[in-house]
């Protein structure tokens, strides 16, 4: 089992059919890529091919793809990871026009860094070969390539193979390494059946890190997966990192029910998407894109068509940009900053490109004034303006997983752009665990709201105490999450601008002032449950009786409940608190001289009143766990 720890580099093959791209890869590797019946028979590339080569401490996987126009899905479908570019152009034909295609996809892909090879060598003069360097200088000119070497090599006569090893090497050195710490991303470019094996999938590892025992998603189904088992380069390895042609062995899931297009990633973090927010180039070469233009659309391994919506314009000239939001017929699975490729429904050619800002955009709407100024922050600014911006679009808050489908960044990375923010006030955290966000403006607006609501109630109902938290919480609406609620009252609480003592919400220093007729109420209302002892009047009776209207009466009624002065035993009944202690003194009396057995008839002897108030008592005596009814008698606790 291989556990090296060289560095592993994707060198993509690009240029025309019949420049000699999978020749080459075979002199420099010993591997024809072209593994399909057809391909070895027709002598041309229809599918990619694989092959693998170690120099100079550098563990190179070629991704050989196709040249001939009308496989130019499957050439975007290996072009998916490439950290090197080997554009190949043949010293016989010059430029042409998949070399011009090939490139410019490569180029909207972002790749950084290549080097051509001018193969064929051996079959033209140094006066051609020359002509044809000149031209690809000039191609080249302005691009990303413009001081990329350019090796002449013959894989016929083995010139110039160890130079373009040594330039291939030296571009490699200058390769940005894949990070293994982020998210695990594998697109799939092959499924098939190995026998003993089972279902098997390759791709270029894009980020992350794969191992036996894994459980891994498959996207965009959804499925839970199992890895039974990982290769890079035909041989076994503990963890397949970044950068590497790799081969898991899935258990649980026929071949069958797999192809390119699906990606592989760690379970539970990202979600699939119909509709992306975009930036688009359109190539020189292409027509003008109008509103609604469908395209092919082709992101990693995957393609589906898409509709295309601009925003702020109806439609983008060749050789120009502009932010879009792009409308996919398939549910796929991209992330933001992945680059991708749009080419004309028909005929079907390479017209632009361009790198994913939002997969998970919402549906374009006039009203939505602020999405161009979001997407220009999506498109440059640091993480903290990202989640800044994020969190002022998000009407319920920003939670930590929508944080990640949407960037994929790690925790640590959100968590201490969350921490700087929250001490610039920019967002409040409402809730820790699970981290909750909101914007620093809606978060003062739920403040101002509360503080409004209390006031309001307090005018409204001058003889109750507050209002209660849940109806404080309803009144708020349902755009107002839970943790938000609740942090913004108690930062008022420590404010001292509320006070929430229990259930109730007031305004600091708030009390119940009483005018003279309602204090009078008041002391009639306890004075005639009070005299009542235990067979006690209607609350209809007692309230009818008090000069105030029955509003206020039943608002001086709960004053004394809440004040624990009088007891509601049901709905009908209330009892002064007096005589309930009373009771519980007599039970306790009887117990001790008796026996803690009591029957009704015996119960109604011991309090001198009838069966209407009796079963009532007894129930709430039951309750208050001061008896408990054992058949027809009551147990005195």
């Amino acid at each position: 089992m291989s556990t090296e720890a060289t560095k592993s580099v994707i060198v993509g093959t690009a240029g025309h059919i019949d420049h000699g791209k999978s020749t080459l890869v075979e002199a420099l590797t010993g591997t024809h890529p072209d593994r399909l019946a057809e391909e070895k028979r027709r002598g041309i590339t229809i599918d990619l091919g694989f092959a693998f080569l170690e120099e100079n401490g550098v563990r190179f996987g070629f991704v050989d793809v196709p040249g001939h126009e009308r496989f130019v899905s499957n050439m975007l479908a290996g072009a998916v990871g490439i950290d090197v570019l080997l554009l190949v152009i043949a010293a016989d034909e010059s430029i042409k026009p998949q070399t011009r295609e090939h490139f410019e996809i490569c180029r909207l892909l972002g790749v950084r860094r290549g080097v051509v090879a001018l193969t064929k060598s051996d079959l033209v003069d140094n006066d051609t070969l020359e002509l044809v360097r000149l031209e690809a200088e000039e191609f080249l000119r302005g691009s990303f390539l413009e001081h990329a070497p350019l090796v002449p090599v013959s894989a016929k006569t083995g010139a110039g193979l160890s130079e373009l090893k040594s330039a291939l090497s030296k571009a490699a050195a200058n390769a940005m390494a894949k990070d293994a710490a982020r998210h695990f991303r594998l697109p799939i470019d092959r499924a098939f059946a190995m026998k003993g094996f089972g279902s098997v999938v390759t791709g270029t590892l894009i980020s992350g890190s794969v191992g036996a025992g894994d459980e891994v998603e498959l996207f965009p189904t959804g499925e839970r997966l199992r890895v039974r088992g990982v290769q890079s380069g035909g041989k076994t390895v503990v963890r397949a990192t970044p950068g590497q042609r790799t081969a898991v062995n899935l258990a649980g899931i026929e071949h069958t029910a797999l192809k390119r297009g699906m990606v592989l990633a760690v379970p539970g973090k990202f979600r699939k998407t119909r509709r992306i927010d975009v930036r688009l180039e359109l190539l020189t070469s292409a027509r003008k894109v109008k509103q609604g233009t469908r395209v092919h659309f082709h992101a990693g391994t995957a393609e589906t068509i898409a509709e295309v919506f601009f925003h702020g314009v109806r439609e983008v000239p060749p050789g120009a940009n502009a932010f879009a939001n792009l409308k996919l017929q398939d549910e796929l699975f991209v992330l933001a900053e992945d680059r991708f490729i749009v080419r004309q429904f028909s005929p079907v050619v390479t017209i632009g490109g361009g790198v994913v800002l939002d997969p998970l955009a919402r549906r374009p709407m006039l009203r939505d004034t602020g999405r161009v100024k979001f997407l220009e922050t999506l498109q440059r600014e640091s993480h903290e303006e990202i989640i800044a911006a994020m969190a002022e679009r998000a009407l319920l808050g920003l939670t930590f997983d929508e944080i990640v489908a949407r960037t994929s960044w790690m925790e640590n990375e959100i968590h201490e752009a969350a921490r700087k923010l929250s001490a610039a006030r920019r967002v409040k955290t409402v809730s820790s665990e699970p981290l909750v966000l909101v914007s620093g403006n809606l978060f003062e607006e739920v403040r101002k709201k509360i503080t409004e609501k209390v006031e309001k109630f307090h005018k409204e109902n001058l003889l109750l105490p507050g209002i209660s938290r849940e109806d404080l919480r309803a009144s708020l609406g349902k755009r107002v999450r839970t943790e938000t609620f609740r942090a913004a009252l108690e930062e008022l609480v420590a404010q001292k601008k509320l006070e929430a003592p229990g259930e109730l919400v007031k305004k600091a220093g708030s009390e119940i002032a009483l005018l003279p007729e309602e204090a009078t109420a008041k002391e009639q209302i306890e004075a005639a449950f009070a005299s009542a002892g235990l067979a006690v009047p209607s609350v209809t009776e007692v309230l009818a009786k008090l000069p105030v209207e029955a509003k206020r009466a039943e608002k001086l009624l709960q004053i004394l409940l809440r004040e624990k002065n009088l007891v509601r035993v049901t709905q009908e009944m209330i009892f002064h608190r007096q005589a309930l202690a009373q009771l519980k003194q007599q039970l306790a009396a009887y117990k001790k001289v008796k026996g803690d057995r009591l029957s009704v008839p015996g119960f109604k002897a011991l309090t001198g009143i009838t069966r209407k108030y009796a079963i009532p008592l007894l129930e709430y005596l039951d309750r208050e766990r001061v008896t408990r009814r054992a058949g027809d008698e009551r147990v005195i606790l």
